[in-house]
């Protein structure tokens, strides 16, 4: 698939205990079902050719010639309508006498290895000891499987790697108890470089079973950084004593991406960015490579479709579903506390915020006022200063007011028209001439008037600013984008909104309609005097570009490694109905060019409160040069 994506797939197709002819055919059709996806990886539940519950068929020299035999025909015949797909069936195989419960990896028309299980479980209604031997440690790679013409070397042992030949993605496998002990092979997998790795279960189901199962597998993506395709047996199994669900799960990095019902016989697809495991293993220092003793085989498995059910988030950083309101109030009381604890260290008498009545000074204003409650502080020690100047509009002047009075905080204005006035008469600035001296002038005149404010006050200054503005570099050097420390820098402008609207439902009253209103107004500087009725002239996003596209860009750019033509063809796949091309490669190649360009804001940029898995502080997360070359980007964001 594209840019690193791979299309996997459990599945866990009708069966019949010990009719392997039944069991063949009906894995067959799933082959084929799959491969009209372009399915690339497909997974089949443990001893899936027999059926887990056979007791102590499994002996019988019958049962064990037919399964062989099965495998070499789905091999042959997946060749037909499926010559690119690696899929994974479970079948009994005799070895030195001995029988082993094992994963026939199959691609091209070949076995391409045999895995055997390392952990048998024989407690409660598990005895598989009885049968089978564990998996030694080392790959047998003269292991002659099967009989006659169709017999040839394959490798057998639990320590395998079936390697893309072109792309180099690498899977492993495991079975069923093999991801329930204590140390599983998938941690050797992992660090051998196999960044899917694909699980073959007969797990029967019980009371709250599926929700421990879901958690393992999440825990085992995450820890080991991979992909995990968990295909769990389903209802054709005997349900002498036990009963089969079907739960087929995938996971990657600690995320479901998608699952099946309990007794859908449904299974599970999903899209895996391998790629983007790739970039964690090399981002984590953690993570351990160690390849011993491992084997690698290799095969022609990963295709080049498009994205077709992968969910590609337009707001990457904005908490949605379950949790999302728990996962807000966390992120506002990581600001809170972080400068409340500030404010103590310092011994602050107060905090000084400038409001303009605009998002991030209204968020930065909220977060104040927590922090004031958490110290013990009256809310009045917040002084709230409204600066206005050439472009403050009525609205947004009065938004800011409103918003202030109404949580308690001290309220005053200090119009900075006559001291930016004067100050363009010292630098001989002719006030007719709209240019960035012209406003930045009046950035740093209230950053000025705040900074000396807190001094006279025994206070410090809030910094207003956020992430997005940070990444484009939007804001005056040494205006706004200094302050004594920063509570939203590490928020980006499309949350800022949504933190901003849960506070409002949660204080309610006259702050909640203060907000509800700043919410409405356009996101704007206003260093530009309002047009002639009175209304906000300078609008961010037609300067700079929308917020949810930067953010966006930030998120794929910076959290999850991708290059600009991986990233600009996912903004096409999440905002394809939105944004024409033309649009999208604009605001591309304008963020990379300001994120290069603004590096020397960051690099002297004040304290703030990490809140997520992307910030750009020089003394956190993110160190470049801030004379690094954005040309080898650029040039990429040009091509598309």
């Amino acid at each position: 698939m594209k840019y690193g994506f791979v299309r996997a797939a459990a599945a866990s197709p009708k069966l019949r205990v010990a009719d392997v002819k039944f069991n063949t055919q009906e894995i067959l059709k799933e082959i084929a079902r799959l491969a009209a996806e372009e399915t690339e990886i497909a997974v089949f539940p443990e001893l899936s050719l027999c059926g887990y519950t056979c007791g102590d068929l499994f002996f019988d020299g019958s049962l064990l010639k037919a399964t062989r035999a099965a495998a070499f025909y789905l091999a042959e015949e997946s060749l037909k309508i499926a010559p690119r797909l690696l899929f994974f069936i479970g079948l009994p195989v005799e070895k030195g006498g001995k029988l082993y419960n094992c994963a026939a990896a199959i691609c091209g028309g070949k076995i391409l290895a045999l895995i055997p299980k390392s952990s048998l479980p024989n407690y409660g209604e598990f005895y598989e000891k009885r049968y089978f031997t564990e998996a030694e440690n080392f790959v047998d790679t003269g292991f002659v499987f099967g009989c006659g013409k169709n017999a040839y070397a394959v490798p057998f042992g639990r320590n395998v790697l079936i390697e893309d030949s072109a792309t180099g993605t690498c899977v492993a496998c495991e079975i069923c108890e093999d991801l329930w002990v204590s140390a599983p092979p998938s941690q050797n997998h992992a660090a051998a470089g196999a960044v899917i790795i694909v699980n073959l279960s007969a797990s029967d189901e019980t009371v709250g079973k599926a929700e421990y199962r879901r958690t393992l597998v999440k825990s085992v993506s995450g820890r080991s950084l991979c992909a995990y395709v968990y295909a769990d047996a389903g209802q054709g199994e005997s349900v002498t004593d036990c009963v089969f669900a079907g739960h087929c799960l995938i996971a990657e990095n600690g995320g479901i991406l998608n699952e099946s019902a309990l007794f859908s016989e449904s299974g599970a697809s999903a899209e895996i960015d391998a790629e983007f495991l790739k970039n964690e293993r090399r981002r984590m220092t953690t993570f351990k490579p160690s390849a011993e003793n491992y084997t690698r085989v290799f095969a022609d498995f990963v295709g080049g479709s498009d994205l077709k059910t992968r969910a590609i988030e337009r707001l990457p950083f904005v908490p949605e579903g379950a949790g999302a309101e728990e996962r807000k109030e966390l992120i506002l009381s990581l600001q809170s506390h972080a400068l409340a604890r500030r404010l103590r260290h310092v011994g602050a008498k107060c905090a000084v915020i400038g409001v303009s009545g605009g998002l991030d000074s209204s968020l930065a204003l909220l977060v104040a006022v927590r922090a004031a409650d958490i110290c013990g502080m009256p809310r009045s020690a917040i002084e709230a200063v409204s600066m206005p100047g050439f472009g403050t509009s009525g609205k947004t002047y009065d938004n800011s007011l409103a918003l202030s009075k109404s949580v308690g905080a001290s309220v005053r204005t200090i119009p900075v028209n006559a001291l930016v006035s004067q100050h363009f008469k010292d630098i001989s600035h002719d006030p007719a001439v709209k240019n960035v001296t012209y406003e930045n002038a009046q950035a740093r005149a209230r950053t000025y008037i705040l900074m000396n404010l807190a001094n006279e006050l025994g206070g410090i200054v809030v910094g207003t600013g956020d992430l997005s503005e940070l990444a484009l570099g939007w804001c005056t050097y040494n205006g706004d984008h200094m302050s004594m420390y920063g509570v939203n820098s590490g928020v980006p402008k499309t949350l800022v909104k949504h933190l901003a609207k849960y506070e409002a439902e949660r204080l309610g009253g006259d702050a909640q309609k203060a907000i509800e209103s700043v919410l409405a107004t356009e996101i704007s500087p206003e260093l530009l005097p309002p047009d002639e009725k009175g209304n906000i002239a300078q609008k961010t996003e037609d300067i700079v570009g929308p917020y949810e596209l930067h953010d966006f860009f930030l998120y794929h750019a910076l959290r999850r490694g991708d290059s600009p033509k991986k990233t600009f063809y996912l903004a096409q796949y999440a905002f394809g109905r939105k944004y024409d091309k033309k649009t999208l490669k604009k605001w591309l190649k304008n963020f990379y060019k300001r994120f290069f360009a603004q590096q020397f804001k960051r690099s002297c940029m004040p304290d703030g409160v990490k809140i997520g898995s992307v910030t750009l502080s020089p003394r956190a997360d993110f160190r470049m040069p801030s004379d690094a070359c954005a040309s080898l980007w650029l040039e990429e964001a040009e091509e598309i």
